[in-house]
C-alpha cells in the first residue's frame, strides 16, 4: 500500500529538545486503532517536508509497506524504518519528531615537541576555543582531540614556550605534529609546568605538582651543585630524612614509602654522597612529576609518594652540550641527531675529584691510599622502524666509592689496614612507542634495574704478640635486581574520557644480606640471620583508570589496581580502587579530593635516621605481610592567569604494617632471621597544607607552610602508646625566591624552618658497680624534640652570552648565617668520683656556613 506520510511538528517543549520544526504544523488527532483506519485518516495528506537547520528531507514520496501492519504501531515503525524521524503519542495526539543528522566526528593526532630540539613536550595543553573542550599530551608527547566536523580553533600551550593557534576545517582525520619555540624569557623564571589552559584548575589529581628544569637550576645548592631531590624538599609537605641528606619524606612516610622513577624505571637508592646529592643531573632533566596524594592506576607499590624523573632524549637536528666544573666536581652533557630530524641521543656524565685534590695533602701521612668520589653516566637515545613506532633506549649507571689504606711501623711490627665500602645503581631500558590508530597509543617496554652495597676491611699485621702473621678479612655484600616486562595503552575516545590500562610482571632477585670473615686460610661464615641465599620473587600488576569528563564543571579519575606478589610458595593479592575528583567553581577557583587504596610489598630494615645504603630492602614474608595505606585528601586552589596561583590541602593517611626494630635491637642484633628483630604496627598522619606561587615577572618564587602530626603504634614498643615518628615535624615553612633583573643577572635565595626531629633521650641512668655498665632509663619513644631546624640559601648567576656559546659564573653560600643545625644528639658521661658521673647532652652539626662557587657553560 502507498500513501504520502505527514509529519506533524512536537510542541511539547521537552520532547523537543535537539529536534526541529516542520514547514507545516498539523495536530493529528488519533480517532481510530487499526492500522486501515489510520490509513484513510492520512489519505487526504499532500506534499509534506520536513526543514530543519542543517537542511531539508523531502517526505512527499511515495512509501510502501508491507501490508501486514496491524496496528497504528505497526504501521508507523515500517514507514519510518530508515527516516530521521520519530514520532511520539501525547493525549491522543501524535507528534512526528525530525532529529538533526548527527555530525560526523574526526579526529586530530599527533606529537608536540620542541621547535630547536625535536624534544618531546609532556603535558603540552591542546584546547579548541569554539567548543571549550580539549586534552594534554602524554608522557611520550603524543595527543589526539576527537571533535565534531566543524571549523576548529585550537590552542596549543606549554609553559616556557610560546603558544600557536591553528584554524582547521576538518572534515577528516588529521595528522598534525606540532613544534613549538621556547620563549625568551628574560625576566621571569617558570616555576611549575601548567597542565592545561588554566593550569591547576584543571588538574584532577590533587597532590600533583610538576618541576621544570628551569627550577631546579635556579635554587642555591649545597656547593653549587642544583638538585632535583633538594629541589623538591622546598615543596609543602616534603621533607628531607635529615641535614644535607637528599632522602624525601612524604607526608609522614619513610623513604622505602617513595617510588623513584628514572624514566620509568624503579631506584632503590637515589643518592650519592651518603646523601647529599641525588642520581639526578640537573643539565639532563626535562621534568620531573611529583604526586604525593591521589595516585592514578596507573602507579603502584610504594605508600607514600610518586617521584617520576624524565630525562631529556637528546636533539634531534643540532649537536651542542653543556657543563661545568665546581669545587669538587665536574660534568658534561652532550647531545645531538644521529640522523637528522629523525633520531638522536644523549650522552651526560659526572665525576667527583675531592680524592684527587686530597692525595698530594695525604702523602705526608700514613695514609698510602684514599679514594672518595662518586660517578655517574647516562646514555640515551631513540629513532623511529616505521611510521607509527619509534623504539627508545636508555642506560644509566653510578657509583660511589670510599676507600683508605693505612700503613702503621714499628720496632716489633708492622700493619696495613685496608677498609672502604661502594654502592650505586644500574638501570636499563628498551622501549617500543607504536600508534594503533589516531586514537589508540601504546608502550612496550623492557626495564632492568640494580643496586648493589659492598663492605669490607683487610688488616694484615706481620706478626702477633705470639710471633705469628695475621690476615683479617671481612666481607658484606647486599643488592636486589629487578626484571620488569610492561604494557601501557592510552586511548583516547573523545575529548571527555583518556583511558589508560596496563599489566607489567616483575622477577624481583633478593640478596638481603651477606657478611662472611677470613682467617687466614679459613673461611668462617657469620651473620646468618639474613638467609644467606639468593631469593627470587614474583609481582604482578594489571590496572585500568579513565580521566573522564563528566560536564564542564566536574572532572574525575576512576581506576582500580590489581597486583599479587608471589614469594616463598605464598601468594599476596590486592585490589586497590583509586577515586580522584575536581569541581571547578568558576574559571579561578577549584576544589578537588581523593581517596586512594596502596599496598607495598617491600620493607626496608633501618636504624639510621639518614638512609644509608647499609638499609636492607627485604619482601614480604608470611610472619611481615606487605605494607598497605588508606589515603584521602581535599582541597581548594585559585588560579590567576598563571601570574598567582594560591592552594590548600588537608590530608590523613592510615598506615598498617609498618616495621620498626624491637626495642634495644638492631641490624647488629645476632638473629637467624630478620623477622624475629622487628616489629609490626600502624601508623597515621595528617596535616594541612598551604602554597603561593608567583610564576610571572622579574621576582618569581613559592612560600609554603606545612602544620602535620605524625605518628606509630606498636604492641611491644613505648608500651603500646602511640609515639611521634621521628619525622614528625609540627611546623614548616619555606620560600624559595628567583629574582632576573636583567638577562646577565640571576639572583635565588631559599629559607627553610621546621619544627625538630622527634628523638629518644635517656631521663637517667643506672650504674652497676658490679660490671661497670651503666644503663640508660628513658621515659618514652621519640618522646624529646631535637632543636629546630633553619637555613637560608644565597646564589648569583652571572651570565654571558659570546658568539658561540654562552658562560656563567655561579657563587652561592650554602647556611648564610651560619646556624648550627642538628645533625645528631648524644649524650657525653663524664667521670666525677667512683660511682659518680655526670652526663651532658652534645649535638653534632653538619654544615657551617659553605662559600661555593662553579664555572658553567653552554655550546
Amino acid at each position: 500500500m502507498k500513501l504520502r506520510l505527514l509529519l506533524l511538528l512536537l510542541i511539547a517543549s521537552v520532547a523537543c529538545e535537539g529536534q526541529t520544526l516542520l514547514s507545516r504544523q498539523v495536530v493529528l488527532t488519533r480517532n481510530s486503532g487499526t492500522a486501515g483506519q489510520f490509513l484513510d485518516e492520512l489519505d487526504s495528506i499532500q506534499g509534506i517536508t520536513l526543514s530543519y537547520s542543517s537542511g531539508v528531507i523531502d517526505l512527499s514520496k511515495k512509501i510502501q509497506t508491507t501490508g501486514d501492519e496491524k496496528t497504528v504501531e505497526d504501521f508507523l515503525k515500517t514507514i519510518l524504518k530508515g527516516q530521521p524521524v520519530r514520532y511520539r503519542e501525547l493525549n491522543g495526539k501524535i507528534f512526528f519528531l525530525a532529529d538533526e543528522p548527527v555530525k560526523k566526528k574526526f579526529t586530530i593526532s599527533g606529537y608536540i615537541s620542541d621547535n630547536k630540539s625535536g624534544e618531546r613536550l609532556i603535558g603540552a595543553s591542546l584546547y579548541d576555543e569554539q567548543t571549550k573542550q580539549g586534552t594534554t599530551s602524554n608522557t611520550y608527547g603524543f595527543y589526539s582531540l576527537t571533535l565534531e566536523q566543524d571549523s576548529v580553533k585550537l590552542l596549543v600551550s606549554y609553559s616556557g614556550y610560546t603558544s600557536q593557534a591553528f584554524s582547521i576545517d576538518l572534515k577528516e582525520d588529521i595528522l598534525l605534529n606540532i613544534a613549538l619555540d621556547p620563549k625568551v624569557v628574560l625576566n621571569e623564571t617558570v616555576v611549575v609546568n601548567a597542565e592545561s589552559k588554566t593550569n591547576t584548575q584543571n588538574r584532577t589529581l590533587p597532590g600533583k605538582i610538576d618541576i621544570n628544569s628551569s627550577l631546579i637550576k635556579s635554587v642555591p645548592a649545597l656547593l653549587g651543585e642544583p638538585d632535583v631531590l633538594k629541589t623538591l624538599q622546598l615543596l609543602p609537605g616534603i621533607q628531607a630524612g635529615n641535614e644535607g641528606t637528599s632522602g624525601l619524606v612524604v607526608r609522614g612516610g619513610s623513604a622505602d614509602q617513595n617510588l623513584v622513577l628514572l624514566d620509568g624505571i624503579p631506584v632503590y637508592n637515589a643518592s650519592h654522597a651518603f646523601g647529599l646529592f641525588s642520581i639526578f643531573n640537573a643539565d639532563a632533566v626535562n621534568s620531573v612529576e611529583v604526586l604525593k596524594s591521589g595516585f592514578p592506576a596507573s602507579y603502584g607499590g610504594r605508600l607514600s609518594s610518586v617521584i617520576d624523573v624524565h630525562m631529556r632524549e637528546g636533539d634531534k637536528y643540532n649537536f651542542h652540550g653543556e657543563g661545568g666544573i665546581g669545587m669538587i666536581f665536574s660534568k658534561l652533557t652532550l647531545e645531538g641527531p644521529l640522523k637528522k630530524g629523525k633520531s638522536s641521543f644523549l650522552i651526560s656524565a659526572r665525576r667527583t675529584y675531592l680524592d684527587l685534590l686530597a692525595k698530594p695533602i695525604l702523602k705526608s701521612t700514613s695514609i698510602g691510599k684514599f679514594d672518595l668520589f662518586f660517578t655517574d653516566i647516562i646514555l640515551k637515545t631513540n629513532f623511529p622502524i616505521g611510521k607509527k613506532d619509534r623504539i627508545y633506549f636508555s642506560f644509566y649507571t653510578g657509583k660511589d666509592k670510599f676507600r683508605t689504606i693505612e700503613d702503621f711501623s714499628t720496632n716489633e711490627h708492622t700493619q696495613r689496614n685496608d677498609y672502604g665500602f661502594s654502592w650505586g645503581n644500574i638501570t636499563a631500558m628498551t622501549r617500543l612507542n607504536h600508534v594503533y590508530s589516531k586514537k589508540l597509543f601504546s608502550n612496550l617496554t623492557y626495564n632492568y634495574s640494580r643496586f648493589g652495597f659492598d663492605a669490607f676491611t683487610h688488616s694484615v699485621l706481620t706478626e702477633d704478640m705470639n710471633g705469628n702473621p695475621q690476615d683479617y678479612q671481612q666481607k658484606y655484600l647486599s643488592s636486589i635486581q629487578d626484571h620488569n616486562i610492561k604494557y601501557d595503552v592510552d586511548y583516547l575516545p573523545s575529548p571527555k574520557h583518556f583511558i589508560k590500562f596496563g599489566t607489567a610482571v616483575t622477577l624481583h632477585h633478593y640478596r638481603p644480606g651477606v657478611t662472611q670473615s677470613y682467617l687466614k686460610d679459613t673461611v668462617v661464615r657469620i651473620n646468618e640471620r639474613l638467609e644467606n641465599h639468593s631469593l627470587y620473587t614474583g609481582e604482578y600488576d594489571l590496572y585500568a583508570e579513565d580521566d573522564v569528563r563528566l560536564s564542564d564543571r566536574l572532572k574525575m579519575n576512576i581506576g582500580m589496581r590489581l597486583t599479587g606478589f608471589n614469594v616463598s610458595n605464598s601468594l599476596f593479592f590486592s585490589v586497590q580502587p583509586r577515586l580522584n575528583a575536581l569541581y571547578k567553581l568558576n574559571d579561578k577557583w577549584s576544589l578537588k579530593g581523593s581517596a586512594v587504596k596502596m599496598n607495598q610489598y617491600i620493607h626496608l630494615l633501618t636504624n639510621s635516621n639518614m638512609g644509608l645504603p647499609t638499609d636492607l630492602w627485604v619482601p614480604v614474608t608470611k610472619r611481615i605481610p606487605q605494607q598497605v595505606s588508606y589515603q584521602f585528601s581535599g582541597g581548594i586552589s585559585y588560579s590567576q592567569h598563571k601570574f598567582i596561583e594560591v592552594s590548600m590541602e588537608i590530608y590523613y593517611k592510615h598506615l598498617q604494617r609498618v616495621i620498626e626494630y624491637k626495642e634495644g635491637l638492631g641490624f647488629n642484633t645476632s638473629s637467624n632471621n630478620w623477622e624475629d628483630l622487628v616489629e609490626l604496627g600502624k601508623g597515621k598522619t595528617y596535616g594541612a597544607e598551604w602554597l603561593l606561587q608567583k610564576n610571572k615577572g622579574k621576582l618569581t618564587g613559592l612560600l609554603s607552610y606545612t602544620l602535620s602530626k605524625s605518628t606509630r603504634t606498636f604492641d611491644n614498643i613505648n608500651n603500646g602508646k602511640p609515639f611521634p615518628y621521628k619525622y614528625d615535624r609540627r611546623h614548616e615553612i619555606k620560600m624559595a625566591l628567583v629574582w632576573k633583573p636583567s638577562r646577565r643577572l640571576e639572583l635565588g635565595c631559599d629559607w627553610l624552618f621546621s619544627t625538630g626531629n622527634a628523638v629518644s633521650l635517656p631521663v637517667s641512668y643506672y650504674y652497676n658497680p658490679a660490671t661497670g655498665q651503666t644503663i640508660d632509663i628513658y621515659s618514652g619513644r621519640n618522646d624529646f624534640r631535637m632543636p629546630a631546624y633553619h637555613r637560608m640559601d644565597v646564589s648569583v648567576k652571572m651570565i654571558k652570552q659570546k658568539r658561540t656559546h654562552e658562560r656563567s659564573w655561579v657563587l652561592g653560600i650554602y647556611n648564610v648565617y651560619n646556624h648550627q643545625n642538628p645533625f645528631f644528639i648524644y649524650r657525653r658521661t663524664t667521670y666525677v668520683a667512683p660511682g659518680t658521673f655526670q652526663a651532658s647532652f652534645r649535638q653534632i652539626s653538619l654544615f657551617p656556613i659553605l662559600p661555593s662557587f662553579s664555572y658553567q657553560f653552554k655550546f
